[in-house]
């Protein structure tokens, strides 16, 4: 059994295709049969069952399937760290990060990073936290980098540490009438429409456990939109649709510049009248039990020097 044998079932496996397994991995199709019907002759057993022009893969395959991807996972683990051995000249980092700490939070730390290791490639994706949180239980990012908690169910396989955090403002746009005020009651969150993000997003999470420790339920509020990005939340918002919660890293310049206008939530049930605020933390995340280079490592002394309030 060869690695090269083992990405190629990986392939077939992945695509239930051999052309299009071929395709992917630009060889012919004919060597894609011979290695699965190696690995099958080999060891006696079938992989794939052929149903006229589809396959579907058999117990056996499933089997391999699960233990192939952990080989060569730790060999891309062990190549990558025995390209650090030159004082990290060279790697690589795979980061996650949820959309708004990956669009305002995160790039000065890679920019501090890159200053210091020039030589190490950074990869980067964006998605909400949840799908943050899910990729680097299953190794998909070395680290992730979230707003908001996660399932409990990934709690076992990811620790967090946190290394900044961000304070979410209410703002309208120039037609709201909340645009002429400076602070309103906490009843009058529900005389306005809002424009919110998908429940996967760390900042709706965030925004939703500070509405239920202010007695006020969620859903009681008159929701008019659910956008999947802060982005598409806040440009509709400055057209003068509804009101949101949105980070304050995020619609820093769009205050100064007047087309947002934040107001502060007040309590009248306390005297004197109590200012609400909701801060969300920047979550680090990494897998308990999962191998971390010594790039991870160095991008986490980063993290740490850094652990202060996003503004």
């Amino acid at each position: 059994m060869t690695l090269e044998q083992l990405r190629i079932f990986l392939a077939v496996a992945e695509m239930l295709h051999f052309t299009r397994a071929a395709e992917a991995l630009y060889i012919t199709q004919p060597a894609v049969s011979a290695a699965i019907q190696s690995l099958e002759t080999g060891y006696g057993v079938r992989l794939f069952h052929r149903i006229g022009r589809h396959i579907e893969i058999t117990d056996a395959g499933k089997l391999l399937q699960g233990e192939a991807q952990k080989i060569l996972d730790h060999v891309e683990l062990t190549e990558r760290g025995l390209k650090e051995l030159n004082n990290l000249q060279r790697g690589e980092l795979k980061i996650g990060a949820s959309l708004t700490v990956g669009n305002y939070w995160l790039p000065e730390k890679i920019s501090q990073f890159k200053q210091l290791y020039p030589g190490i490639f950074i990869n980067c994706k964006l998605g909400n936290a949840e799908e943050i949180c899910e990729g680097t239980a299953l190794g998909i990012y070395d680290l992730g980098l979230v707003t908001g908690d996660m399932k409990p169910s990934l709690q076992q396989s990811l620790e967090k540490n946190q290394v900044g955090s961000d304070r979410l403002q209410i703002v309208v746009g120039k037609s709201h009438p909340w645009y002429q005020l400076t602070e309103i009651y906490l009843d009058e969150l529900f005389s306005t429409s809002w424009v919110m993000r998908e429940s996967g997003s760390g900042a709706q999470q965030m925004f939703e456990q500070a509405l239920q420790s202010w007695g006020i339920e969620p859903n009681k509020l008159d929701v008019v939109l659910n956008l999947n990005t802060s982005e598409m939340v806040k440009a509709v918002v400055e057209s003068g649709v509804g009101a949101a919660a949105l980070p304050e890293s995020m619609v820093k310049k769009e205050i100064q510049l007047g087309t947002l206008h934040a107001v502060q939530i007040t309590n009248p049930q306390k005297k004197p009248n109590k200012r609400l605020e909701i801060l969300q933390p920047v979550w680090k995340l990494k897998h308990r039990q999962r191998f971390h280079t010594r790039v991870v490592i160095a991008f986490e002394e980063i993290l740490m020097q850094q652990n202060v309030k996003v503004a």
